[in-house]
């Protein structure tokens, strides 16, 4: 036997990489013209070579692709997206035969989880009929009450979407379809009031709330964010939204960004890419079969998320090995200097990888948001461990012999 093909040696050995998530394209195009849509309005403008609608074979490549890796990988279980563009103007029928083909794939002892994220104009019954048969949990783009939502998110033509929005949500929302809702997620625009937008999210109900930061970098800055810049915009407009959400008894969502921290500064684990140096275990794979990386990595370059493989030449595995997926550095030795050294890097981990970029440089940056993101944990971990102290001092209190 080899010296490193002992029993010991392969219990230390790291785990191969593995997709945890596939991000499926269904359709390239989309319904709405949103003002910071990272695939029509950032640097890669590959989708327009591509075809609006995935073909079935493409599907059938897909699901193979995938069976063979999950089998290989031993993976119980494993997701797919359902996206796009706008995932649902592919139609009821297409998206029918791409979940069936897609699980008559997988193999004995694995589940797939089906999910599809939209921006909701064209979510009615019949599609919600087949999110049922098919168990396609389902989440919607909103970005808050109808004022912070319809600044951004538009049609071509200028019109507001809030109001074609809050139909579906409110149909979604029904007690027989409530079990398909996985919740909201909202963009932030510094331009909207924290508050506003949080209460106008909750209007309805949603079981889980995801705000994101605007994509960008160092070459291309999100809007507020400047170079050298102490102000930190973002975390300011985040604390008015934890601040609120925490002191809420009982909390009637949840917040993934603030779940994730919190879990993180109590020895946990991340929920989400954005945090804690998760490892990069989501794939994309585009209308025409190509397979990508992240597809945040969109907002980089018109390259960065180009493997050169496709499900029709190559395995899931084969392109593993791209640097856009989970060929790229990653842990802590992968990071900037000054993010090894920062007090908070196990709970950060850099942020988002897509955030770190800067032109004829890569990566190895701290995150565009690294102000914002410091004083978010900071301030978070300071309202957690005044928590964690009081609920001491009262088991201590309860403890401590009568009569003290």
């Amino acid at each position: 036997m080899p010296a490193d093909a002992s029993p010991s040696a392969a219990r230390h050995r790291p785990a191969a990489p593995r997709i945890r998530q596939l991000v499926l394209k269904v359709h390239s195009r989309c319904n709405l013209a949103c003002d910071y849509c990272y695939v029509y309005r950032h640097a890669d403008q590959g989708w327009r070579n591509r075809p609006r609608v995935i073909a079935p074979d493409t599907v059938r490549r897909v699901a193979d692709r995938l069976a063979a890796h999950v089998a290989r990988h031993r993976t119980d279980r494993v997701r797919v997206v359902l996206h796009g563009g706008e995932p649902l103007l592919a139609g009821v029928v297409v998206l029918d035969r791409t979940v069936r083909t897609l699980r008559d794939a997988m193999p004995t002892g694995t589940t797939l989880d089906i999910a599809m994220q939209t921006n909701g104009l064209l979510l009615d019954e019949a599609a919600l009929d087949l999110c049922h048969t098919h168990g396609i949990d389902v989440g919607v783009s909103l970005d808050g009450d109808r004022r912070s939502n319809d600044r951004g998110r538009r049609h071509a033509d200028g019109r507001g979407s809030f109001a074609e929005v809050a139909r579906a949500l409110r149909l979604l929302a029904r007690p027989e379809h409530r079990s398909r809702y996985a919740g909201l997620l909202c963009t932030i625009d510094l331009a909207n009031d924290p508050i506003a937008v949080y209460e106008g999210l909750r209007e309805f109900d949603p079981p889980r709330l995801d705000l994101l930061l605007p994509h960008g970098n160092w070459s291309t800055p999100p809007p507020g964010r400047h170079p050298g810049d102490p102000a930190t915009p973002y975390a300011d407009w985040l604390i008015a939204v934890f601040d609120r959400w925490y002191s809420e008894t009982p909390r009637r969502t949840g917040i993934r960004l603030f779940e994730s921290l919190i879990a993180l500064l109590l020895g946990g684990r991340s929920g989400t890419q954005a945090l804690g140096a998760a490892e990069p275990d989501v794939m994309t794979i585009e209308t025409d079969g190509t397979i990508e990386g992240t597809d945040t990595l969109k907002t980089t370059t018109a390259s960065a998320m180009r493997t050169g493989f496709d499900v029709f030449r190559h395995s899931l595995d084969d392109a593993l090995r791209h640097p856009s997926l989970a060929g790229r550095p990653e842990g802590v030795a992968a990071l900037a200097p000054a993010c090894r050294a920062c007090p908070v890097v196990g709970t950060c981990g850099g942020g988002l990888y897509a955030h770190r970029f800067r032109d004829d440089a890569g990566f190895a940056h701290p995150s565009v948001y690294c102000a914002d993101l410091f004083r978010l944990i900071r301030h978070v971990q300071t309202v957690v461990t005044a928590d964690l102290d009081a609920v001491r001092r009262r088991v201590s209190d309860l403890s401590a012999p009568a009569g003290r």
